[in-house]
């Protein structure tokens, strides 16, 4: 059987491709996703919540990877090879990354405590933490600075661009399909993403609170007087009505016609103006001035006539406001020209339109007009940057000089311009060209350190390792120390090995040694050193990847294919990502276990439906047909039988594998849509609820799934009205789960409490399966308890149980402790560890249950299985303080603080230092806690409580 699957796949003629080294692509640090079951496996404990609803039964996080698998021998017993431990390689982050990020964060904390002290421009201050934020791969905390960035832009131009940024950011969250990017913002658009507001002044949500597009229109103007009345569209008419004998003083000739006006409404319109008709020159003594050769038409020269009359634009044509524009800028009419630049803006409804008028709206310095046209290009991105016009201003020397006149060139332009550029196509001329023109637009420490680094990221990518090393330079001489990384790679690229490893010994000499040096040095030596530096680095920063990859490809090559299976399992237990899939199924190949490698692959094509394996020559389905004769095929029923199977064992990846497989058969299955969403986080989930919500053949359900979209993207209200209007239509499971769901995600006396327990008890009582019924048992368990009807709750979890919906033996576990019974409760965590056997959470929550020796014990087990979890490091530090083991409680915090910056670590450990009576150790931890949440009650309070013991000193 084996000969024959060779066979099949040495018929494709992939090996030939398949022998050169890969060249791994620059990710982003946002890939540090992290996964878990359903209390969220990597992320801070919350404070109680008054509800603990699940929608979500096990929650992962899939970052789009590239596929990487290092090289391949043609004689391995796989046609395409096996990877070559030799040939693997880390990717370099093309981001900020400071060597101490808690000082970096501290010192963004006080620029922007400065800046509100003294009234400067904050925008900047939020960029800058953005760029600061990526190395931390938290996508909310990015958000969380566009946003902020978004509200302080004091001018159109960043309006626009930080308002466009975050449409993009937000992309994955439109229905299908997606209003045009100009279109007015319906009643869920985000007031920050309002096309409108960003470009006109006075209309930004920092200012107004009410969407432009959703604000009344203003009446009609009143007329100051009888003699000013416009009764018709017609420049000529409106004159001719207005045109009595006595006020018309004046004519400018233009040609052969006359073109009557009133000089004093004409003076009124600039100094210019009005020195030539009242001042010194020939003219003011002339009722017919000659303005033939003046660059203007009759008609554009009643339009001005008409506007200095009323000062209005509204029934002008393009090319006439176009001429009154040019008109202003010859003789300094401000107020003309303001309304021109305003009107012309209105007309950019698109890319057609914005590319006939920047050209006009560059060469008359319009600076609204531009910023409109800015717009709609953005708005349009990647899309926009394919189109060589829109290119050639954006992209070219010339285009940032023109776009820099109109004041509509900045940093903030390119650094949006060139990560959408890096994520489209990292080794592409426009990008080069975005990172040229992002490195002329630096003029701070921060963004010159970015722009640099960037500029070496990709020249590495392209293979110009010269280049490379002196980006890399550049950025170390402003500061950027991460840089000497990218330098050591351009040396080693080069052949310069040894050359490379010195400079990586002597940062970690000068610097507190990190993960990523450890890993960076280990390319640069072999054998027993590489292994030792590669061990360093994970037990520094065990979300490293590559050590993980390393190792068991080494394991691999050793002819220990289990224990490179157990390897490359420990980092997918915490952080599912593409390439670490594809390594394992490559795993299962070897060893002949199908069915084990077509699960990794369907779990892959779940996170990335285009991924391509085999270095990038066979798509994942491909492969999954080849081996079709290999493993079990299932029919629907059995597909549901297996789901029901992985998900009551807590098995996310391979219920994705069976929910992949199932959409196979069944592309169109909104329901199996919506189900796969619920084992995904964020990005990739946004995506299948969309999927359900376009294929759906019903309003009901339709209207459930916006619901969901709508609720995942903070629109509480909207997503109730969905729901509500969805049982109106027709009950159903869904409709009632997602109504009580948004009812009970707040504060509740007991009374609403209960009432969200009946909409659960509703939605019971609807036809759906046990794996989501489960579920609303168990929730109806969680408001039980917070109402502390710990009977009723009890007997909700058994129900729960007893359709196999294993979470629930959390909730009944708190139910036993709640009651006095801690042992009980001890064993009902344990029953869910023998289900869910790498379950860091279920250790985690057992941990609460044992005494102090059991919970040590639980909790190093669940940081061996997810080291990216905090709340194990904060309670061995609190017992260890407890203890007066001051300094190894303040290591334990330092262990994860130093590649995780979470706001809990460092309060705790900023109160740590304050019972020390170190209070400059306070200070800076409580900056950098105060820069992830300048709200966090708790950090303020003991941050105003070590300034206060400062001001002395100082």
């Amino acid at each position: 059987m084996t000969n024959n699957f060779l066979t099949t796949i040495r018929s494709l003629k992939l090996i030939e491709g398949c022998k050169a080294a890969q060249i791994y692509a620059f990710s982003s640090a946002g890939g540090a996703s992290t996964s878990g079951s359903g209390d969220g496996a990597g992320k801070p404990l919350p404070p109680p919540q008054p509800r603990s609803l699940s929608v979500r039964s096990a929650s992962v996080c899939y970052p789009h990877a590239p596929s990487t698998s290092g090289a391949f021998v043609a004689d391995s017993p796989l046609p395409c090879g096996l990877p070559v431990a030799a040939a693997l390689e880390p990717a370099l982050d093309a981001c900020l990354r400071p060597v101490d990020h808690v000082k970096a964060l501290a010192a963004s904390f006080r620029r922007m405590s400065s800046a509100e002290a003294e009234g400067d421009d904050l925008c900047d201050v939020f960029l800058e933490q953005h760029a600061l934020f990526h190395a931390l791969g938290d996508a909310r905390l990015l958000r969380r600075a566009l946003r902020a960035a978004r509200v302080h832009a004091t001018d159109p131009h960043r309006r626009v661009v930080l308002a466009a940024w975050i449409r993009y950011e937000r992309r994955e969250d439109e229905f299908d399909p997606m209003p045009p990017p100009l279109a007015p913002c319906t009643p869920t658009t985000p007031l920050l993403e309002c096309p409108r507001a960003a470009v006109f002044a006075g209309e930004s949500p920092g200012v107004d609170p009410i969407c432009p597009c959703r604000r009344p229109p203003p009446p009609p103007p009143t007329p100051p007087s009888s003699r000013f009345r416009r009764n018709t569209s017609s420049i000529d008419q409106m004159v001719e009505d207005d045109g009595d004998v006595e006020t018309n003083d004046l004519w400018f000739v233009i040609g052969e016609e006359e073109v009557a006006c009133e000089r004093s409404c004409i003076a009124a319109l600039s100094k210019p103006l009005n020195t030539l008709l009242y001042g010194g020159f020939a003219e003011a003594q002339r009722d017919r001035i000659d303005f033939t050769r003046d660059g203007i038409t009759p008609c554009g020269m009643r339009a001005v006539s008409a506007y200095s009359r009323h000062g209005r634009l509204d029934d002008f044509s393009t090319d006439t406001i176009l001429e009154l524009l040019a008109f202003s800028n010859k003789f300094c009419c401000e107020g003309l020209k303001s309304a021109c630049d305003n009107k012309l803006a209105t007309m950019v409804s698109g890319v057609e339109d914005a590319l006939s008028l920047v050209d006009l709206g560059l060469e008359e310095a319009a600076h609204l007009l531009v910023a409109a046209c800015l717009q709609a290009f953005l708005r349009e991105l990647p899309k926009s940057l394919s189109n060589p016009d829109v290119a050639r201003l954006l992209c070219s020397p010339d285009g940032r000089e023109r776009l820099d006149i109109a004041g509509n060139a900045s940093f903030a332009l390119y650094y949006f311009l060139s990560s959408v550029a890096m994520e489209e196509d990292i080794r592409s001329n426009t990008t080069v060209m975005l990172l040229e023109r992002l490195c002329e637009s630096a003029e701070r420490p921060w963004q010159k350190q970015l722009a640099l680094h960037q500029f070496g990221c990709v020249m590495l990518e392209r293979g110009e390792f010269k280049d490379a090393q002196g980006w890399f330079e550049d950025a170390i001489a402003e500061g950027h120390m991460y840089s000497l990384a990218g330098v050591a790679r351009s040396k080693f690229k080069r052949g310069h090995k040894y050359s490379a490893y010195k400079m990586m010994n002597s940062i970690m000499e000068d610097y507190e040694p990190a993960g990523w040096m450890y890993q960076e040095r280990s390319l640069y030596c072999v054998g027993k050193e590489k292994m030792a530096d590669l061990h360093i680095a994970t037990e520094l920063d065990p979300t490293l990847t590559f050590p993980y990859k390393y190792r068991a490809v080494v394991f691999l090559e050793e002819d220990m294919v289990e224990s490179a299976v157990a390897e490359i399992s420990k980092v997918l237990g915490f952080k599912l990502v593409t390439d670490c899939l594809e390594l394992r199924a490559w795993f299962y190949l070897a060893l002949e276990e199908y069915e084990a490698a077509v699960r990794d692959i369907r779990a892959i094509l779940t996170l990335d439906p285009s991924y391509m394996m085999f270095h990038g020559k066979v798509h994942g389905e491909q492969l999954i047909e080849i081996l079709r004769g290999y493993v079990q095929q299932w029919d629907m029923a059995d597909c549901w039988m297996q789901l029901y199977d992985r998900w009551s064992e807590v098995d996310d990846i391979g219920s994705l594998a069976v929910v992949q497989q199932m959409l196979t058969r069944e592309p169109g299955n909104s329901s199996l849509r919506f189900r796969q969403s619920l084992l995904l986080l964020r990005h990739a989930a946004m995506r299948s609820l969309r999927f359900a919500r376009n294929c759906s053949a019903h309003e009901h359900e339709r209207l459930v799934y916006e619901g969901w979209i709508l609720y995942d993207t903070g629109h509480r209200d909207e997503a109730l009205a969905k729901a509500e209007q969805s049982i109106k239509i027709q009950r159903s499971f869904e409709a009632f789960f997602l109504k009580a769901y948004a009812l009970g995600d707040s504060s509740l006396d007991t009374e609403s409490s209960l009432s969200v327990v009946q909409l659960l008890e509703h939605a019971n009582s609807c036809a759906s399966d046990n794996l989501r019924k489960g579920q609303a048992y168990n929730n109806m368990g969680s408001i039980y308890v917070d109402c502390d009807l710990l009977d009723e709750a009890a007997e909700c979890y058994n129900i729960a149980l007893n359709i196999k919906h294993t979470r629930a033996h959390q909730g009944l576990a708190r139910v036993h402790y709640l009651k006095n019974r801690k042992k009980a409760a001890y064993g009902e965590m344990s029953e869910l560890i023998k289900v869910a056997k790498d379950s860091a959470s279920a250790y985690e929550k057992r941990s609460e249950y044992g005494e102090r020796d059991e919970a040590r014990g639980d909790l190093n087990m669940a940081t061996l299985l997810d080291p990216t979890r905090t709340y194990p490091y904060r309670y061995r530090a609190a017992v260890l303080m407890d203890e007066s083991k001051e300094d190894e409680a303040i290591g334990e915090l330092s262990q994860a603080i130093a590649f995780r910056a979470d706001l809990q670590l460092l309060h705790l450990r900023a109160a740590f230092f304050d019972s020390m009576g170190d209070n400059a150790n306070t200070l800076r931890d409580c900056e950098a806690a105060l820069c992830l949440d300048p709200t966090h009650g708790d950090t303020l309070e003991l941050y105003r409580k070590a300034s206060t013991k400062a001001e002395p000193q100082s």
